[in-house]
């Protein structure tokens, strides 16, 4: 196995460019198929190595993956015979095998990793992918027998040291998915530029309410944290400042922490733009080095980024930088606390690709981490479902805008590969795997 390549290296990154977000989203195009990639659209082996050559485990490994993938997939119907999806059966979704030798010898040699990077090669396609993601997860403990899950360690590759979130570390790994381009985010995102889960008034929901969606979740969370005229607000992952902008124009006064120079840099000139500066300050800074107490900290969406490893710092930080009396308004996916030690020990196809170093927590480890850092949850609210509807509105808004995204310079490995985890982001949510939580924490112990 090659070492493990970047999400996007610097040398095939999209120039960096202004972004112009619409006032309101343009009309979307009919979401087409997932791009294709056939014999004329060879691989770019210096971006992708490890899509560009499929692995050759031993033949006795290929063998048993082969076994036991195609059971899986015949068990859930996901499967049409010899590979070829049955036009007259719509439902349920089925995965179109166009390379099934190799598709098999990634998986062997890889397991999920080689299942994603199959997908990034054009080796499979799906009629439906986030229907065939969610069907998996919903079975994913009965894919493969219990004796051989328990030999996991022998056959998952370990999370990669160079992908720990160490000052350094965590730099680069927020360099790897968030410095991407700002015109990249805009082409999937609402006007908001808001990249966390939105709270809809209704299910099913539509693009045309996201904006206001996105509002309604951010204004929940400064309403937990209390947030008003003169709070002192410290936010730790700033994203593109749309939370930062509704405290400010509640009249807080907004301190907000970020390692993304992009994003720091579109921030500022939309809080320039709105008026805002002498109540905001984005500071291109790691959480670990924040400085001051503070009536109510906001963080949404940022622990999964921190790492395990570092969960007793994230959340230290949370306490040191309350003022007493103070609160904080968390907002966090989590998993099952299984599911969560298992994949803290592995190296993943999202942590490979999308999200190098992060880890989704379990409720327990975030209570459990709260706990020892002299915190205590007095809310805690799930709304798992609305995140799936957001990625499927982000999902669809990406397929439909393809062209853009390719005319940015992103190829199609990329394409595939965004649209693999935003579908399979989707089908965490849908199944349950997934949920996201948002959280209350005042001080449960002196300093």
């Amino acid at each position: 196995m090659n070492p493990p390549s970047p999400v996007f290296p610097d040398s095939a990154r999209a120039p960096r460019r202004a972004v112009s977000v619409p006032a309101q989203p343009g009309p979307a195009a009919a979401v087409r198929p997932a791009d294709a990639v056939d014999a004329a659209d060879a691989v770019d082996a210096g971006r992708w190595p490890d899509v560009a050559r499929p692995p050759k485990p031993g033949p006795g490994r290929t063998a048993l993956a082969r076994h036991l993938v195609s059971k899986a997939l015949k068990d859930l119907s996901l499967l049409a015979p010899d590979g070829v999806a049955d036009p007259a059966a719509p439902s349920p979704p089925r995965l179109v095998l166009h390379d099934p030798d190799a598709f098999h010898r990634r998986i062997a040699a890889a397991g999920l990793i080689g299942f994603g990077e199959s997908y990034m090669a054009g080796e499979w396609d799906s009629d439906d992918l986030p229907g065939v993601l969610t069907r998996l997860a919903e079975h994913v403990d009965d894919l493969v027998p219990a004796p051989l899950r328990r030999l996991r360690s022998l056959w998952v590759p370990s999370r990669p040291a160079s992908d720990r979130n160490t000052p350094d570390g965590a730099r680069r790994n927020v360099h790897r998915h968030y410095d991407l381009s700002n015109e990249l985010f805009a082409t999937f995102l609402d006007p908001t530029l808001t990249y966390s889960s939105a709270l809809f008034p209704a299910l099913p929901a539509r693009f045309a309410s996201l904006r206001d969606a996105q509002h309604r979740k951010i204004d929940r969370l400064l309403d937990l944290a209390r947030v008003g005229a003169d709070t002192g607000l410290l936010e730790i992952g700033t994203g593109w400042g749309e939370l930062a902008l509704r405290a400010a124009a509640r009249g807080a006064r907004v301190t907000t922490l970020t390692l993304s120079a992009e994003q720091a840099d579109l921030a500022r000139a939309r809080v320039r733009a709105a008026g805002l500066a002498d109540r905001v300050d984005i500071r291109l800074c790691d959480y670990r080095d924040a400085e001051g107490r503070y009536d109510a900290v906001v963080s949404v969406e940022m622990i999964e980024a921190v790492g395990a490893e570092y969960w007793p710092s994230y959340f230290r930080t949370l306490r040191g930088a309350l003022a007493p009396g103070g609160r904080v308004a968390l907002q966090t996916i989590t998993m099952g606390h299984r599911q969560m030690l298992h994949t803290a020990a592995t190296h993943t196809w999202i942590s490979k690709y999308v999200f190098p170093g992060g880890l989704i927590p379990s409720r327990e480890a975030v209570d459990a981490h709260a706990t020892a850092a002299g915190l205590r949850t007095v809310a805690d609210n799930g709304y798992g479902p609305h995140y799936a509807e957001t990625l499927r509105l982000w999902r669809e808004r990406f397929t439909a805008r393809r062209d853009d995204v390719a005319a940015l310079g992103f190829d199609t490995v990329f394409r595939r590969m965004w649209e693999l985890y935003l579908a399979y982001s989707e089908a965490g949510f849908r199944s349950g795997y997934l949920d996201v939580r948002q959280l209350l924490l005042t001080e449960g112990t002196p300093r």
